[in-house]
């Protein structure tokens, strides 16, 4: 199974490249302000994408998801929307949450222990891959300041879990990948920090 990974495109989807694959993940953000007009943009271009299965979570950028979560959904044809939920691919079993720790005003902010760990505590084990917006505690989320900024509540409930893939955004600079423990975690945000979308999807086999 090719898994492609994007995250953070910021209404800059259609300057991707998108290389092929079977399942395309797009892990938040993928406008800038969530407006109804940036939302049908992004989902008329990414329900064109050729991948067989493409499926999407709410950043915090995407206020039309917490808003009218409904409207929101209504513009998203042929493309799997997940918040809190879960879907089975080829037999993959697929997680999606929009949570991250509180961060300014923004859209889908939890409060840091037991708010947002009783978000986390739903995802069961068993789940193959795993997509949130905000990355855990401790890996690939260092702002440029030399902050990690994860979410510890979500680290702490990865023992448990297990996923074979994890895909985040949100902490543009910590773009990557690296691997722990048996689980890939990829931080596939496409934008710099400064917004410029010249950071590579990143492809997955599993």
């Amino acid at each position: 199974m090719r898994i492609v990974c994007l995250s953070d495109t910021h209404d800059f989807h259609d300057r991707l490249v998108v290389p092929d694959g079977d399942v395309l993940l797009h892990a938040g953000d993928a406008t800038m302000g969530g407006k109804p007009f940036q939302v049908e943009a992004f989902a008329r271009w990414f329900a064109a994408r050729p991948h067989r299965h493409k499926i999407v979570v709410a950043g915090n950028h995407d206020w039309m998801f917490e808003r009218t979560p409904t409207q929101a959904r209504s513009l998203l044809r042929d493309v799997v929307y997940l918040q809190d939920d879960e879907i089975t691919v080829d037999g993959l079993r697929i997680w999606g949450s929009p949570w991250q720790p509180w961060f300014h005003d923004w859209a889908f902010n939890l409060e840091r222990g037991p708010q947002i760990a009783a978000k986390w505590e739903l995802i069961p084990a068993g789940i193959d891959v795993l997509i949130t917006h905000g990355p855990p505690a401790g890996i690939l989320d260092r702002t440029s300041r030399g902050e990690d900024v994860g979410c510890a509540d979500l680290r702490r409930e990865l023992q448990r879990i297990r996923p074979r893939l994890h895909v985040f955004g949100h902490i543009h600079e910590a773009y990557g990948t690296v691997e722990i423990d048996g689980t890939r975690y990829v931080n596939a945000s496409i934008c710099t920090e400064r917004y410029h979308p010249v950071q590579l999807p990143i492809v997955v086999d599993l």
